[in-house]
């Protein structure tokens, strides 16, 4: 029995490791699990799994062609209402983050991939030694290939300047650490990124492209605040506020739904900073729940850019397909050019969500939902009000030329009749009470983070930079494309 689809991947993926090491299929069977597993960590909360020693050849074909059908076809058997009421918000966060770092790791095992079935259906190429490839370096790239944003400004910050005390964050390229500097005893969120792991994905662009836009940001309430940025030969550093009232993600996922007053609130001033990025010619791209954090009073901050867009004038547009599936607009879907008001139509799923606890077009089957967000017509309860229901249905118009903002942008928004209540002077001087408090005691109080993340614990390697007789030739790579990644602010900025 299978209560995600991330868990029944993990089953089937156990299941050939096993057959491939012991000769015995391993059927796991996922009765009550509350663990996201997109980075291929092993189950922590109740697991049955049954080992079933066979000798008929022909069911290493049907485990093989059992686990891809599930897994592609999406087709999975849900349990969760009837075995644990708590996996229905658990379960949203699974579908979300992914499996992609896990299957790469999967498929660049060497003993898994020489298996011929494994090859056959994979359709992968023998894997390469490991000798041969570290003896044939790729060529370090051409000055035309490298990343210059100016010359360092902070030459002197380095790994051991911080304390690095719990993990509270993972992505693609690294991860976010509470630290406390030594010298100030100041607490700061340090994102730390594998410059080899964003060079394999030739996301490199994506990177500086954040940190440009993080620079820009120091002025805002509602927008995370770059304190500076350094590197060493391997990894780079975004040394950033930090903010621990959780993500916005993990409330909902508590109560369900908010209120209408408290979804107002939030959404007037993710709003606010939305229109503060556009007013900067920036289209942010990816707003959800888990990039919306609260700081410790309550307040609103967004965070994570690495998906935005610079230099997008007002009738500017922009084509890259990029995004989260459940808030993914139209236009974006059908692959045409889009514009700012991408953002307005994420900040109606977002609302949307707020009030009913499901995004819009939400289906737990992929290709259902984007058909569902391209052609199904938007459905609204009555239990919220004639205003709440006019904005989401101006926010999640499917024609992006008559969708709420598409003139005026952020002024179309602040004068719709659901913000009157709101005064936009008062709220981005934050003199408006929260309506939710996380309450927490200090900078040491992680309550509101993923314990998935604050249990794990913190590589040695995060706060110290690699010895220069074992700096490889993929490293000096590595290091000479992030040129001028490094920034520190003006001494003006202080005062």
């Amino acid at each position: 029995v299978d209560t995600s689809g991330c868990h029944l991947l993990m089953g089937w993926i156990s299941a050939l490791l096993c057959r491939l090491k012991c000769g015995c299929v391993c059927v796991c069977v996922c009765v009550c699990c509350r663990v996201t597993h997109g980075t291929g960590v092993s189950h922590r909360y109740g697991i049955l799994a049954a080992c079933l020693t066979v000798t008929l050849p022909a069911l290493d074909g049907l485990l093989f062609l059992l686990f891809f059908f599930f897994y592609f076809m999406n087709l999975n058997i849900y349990f969760s209402p009837f075995l644990c009421p708590s996996l229905a918000a658990a379960f949203m966060k699974q579908r979300r983050m992914g499996l992609n770092d896990f299957i790469q790791r999967l498929a660049t095992n060497s003993y898994a991939c020489k298996h011929p079935e494994v090859q056959s259906i994979l359709n992968l190429s023998p894997p390469q030694d490991a000798e041969l490839m570290n003896a044939n370096p790729s060529p370090p790239p051409s000055p035309s290939q490298q990343i210059n944003l100016g010359p360092s400004s902070n030459p002197s910050a380095k790994p051991s300047d911080f304390h690095f005390l719990k993990v509270i964050g993972k992505g693609s390229f690294g991860k976010v650490l509470l630290a406390r500097h030594r010298t100030d005893d100041q607490f700061y969120a340090v994102k730390v990124l594998q410059k080899k792991a964003i060079l394999k994905k030739k996301e490199e662009k994506h990177i500086m492209s954040e940190r440009n836009v993080l620079l820009k940001n120091v002025k805002h309430p509602f927008l995370v605040g770059l304190h500076y940025s350094f590197q060493t030969a391997d990894k780079l550093y975004f040394i950033l506020d930090y903010i621990n009232g959780g993500e916005l993600f993990y409330h909902l996922q508590r109560e369900r739904c908010f209120l209408e007053p408290r979804a107002r609130f939030y959404s007037a001033e993710i709003a606010s900073a939305l229109g503060y990025l556009h007013s900067l010619n920036i289209v942010y791209r990816d707003l959800k729940p888990e990039n919306i954090l609260l700081d410790s009073q309550g307040h609103i901050i967004l965070t994570d850019f690495g998906l935005c867009k610079e230099n997008i004038e007002p009738n500017g547009t922009t084509s890259t397909f990029c995004g989260t599936p459940e808030y993914l607009a139209p236009e974006v879907l059908h692959k045409q050019p889009y514009d700012r008001t991408v953002d307005w139509w994420c900040l109606g799923a977002v609302l949307y969500e707020m009030l009913y606890g499901l995004p819009p077009f939400y289906s737990r089957n992929t290709a259902e939902m984007y058909d569902n967000i391209l052609n199904k017509p938007l459905q609204l309860k009555p239990n919220i009000s004639n205003a709440a229901r006019h904005l989401l249905e101006g926010l999640l118009q499917k024609d992006r030329t008559k969708r709420l903002g598409c003139t005026e942008d952020f002024i179309e928004i602040k004068n719709h009749i659901f913000f009157s209540p709101i005064n936009w002077d008062d709220l981005n001087a934050k003199k408006i009470t929260p309506p939710f408090n996380p309450n927490v005691t200090g900078p040491n109080d992680l309550r509101h983070f993923d314990p998935e993340f604050t249990d794990e614990p913190v590589p040695s390697s995060i706060g110290c930079s690699p010895d220069s007789a074992l700096v490889t030739a993929s490293i000096k790579e590595a290091a000479e494309a992030f040129v001028g990644f490094s920034y520190a602010p003006s001494m003006d900025s202080y005062l």
